[in-house]
């Protein structure tokens, strides 16, 4: 495994952010190991039950005051979006497309593990501004859908 300097940071924010004590990697023959300073550790009473009820699930929320009927569905964690499960498969949602709760709007993955996201509400995609690929943070907008007005 080569050793990439900006994957490190990007772990050492992952323990300040989630006030983590310790945070240890293993990939083939290397192990990399990212102990917290006391002071950090003592945010962890904190920082952990607020890391566990942001991963909870998705956050939905309405787009705009004008646009009362639309609803972003947002990242619940950090990671890399991924709009299928591979790349020779199609796409889990494209715009114009009628979801229903539950069904999954893409997958993010977080230190190589793969989490499926699933819509909280029906409703028609009229928006993706996550790009397969890009690096979203917790409360990024995945999708925008259109929910029936009711």
């Amino acid at each position: 495994m080569e050793i990439n300097l900006a994957e490190i940071e990007r772990l050492i924010g992952v323990v300040e952010r989630y006030g983590l004590t310790e945070l240890t990697i293993s990939e083939e023959d290397v192990t990399i190991s990212i102990i917290a300073e006391p002071a950090a550790a003592a945010m962890v009473p904190e920082a952990v039950p607020a890391f566990y009820e942001m991963h909870a699930a998705p956050a939905t929320r309405p787009h705009s005051e004008q646009e009362k009927n639309r609803i972003r569905i947002e990242s619940p964690m950090a990671g890399v979006f991924y709009r299928a499960s591979s790349p020779d498969v199609p796409p889990l949602i494209e715009v114009g497309d009628h979801i229903e709760v539950g069904h999954p709007i893409g997958i993010i993955e977080a230190m190589k593990v793969f989490t499926e996201i699933p819509s909280e509400v029906s409703g028609t995609v009229v928006e993706i501004p996550a790009a397969n690929g890009q690096l979203v943070r917790a409360g990024d907008t995945l999708v925008v859908l259109e929910i029936e007005k009711g």
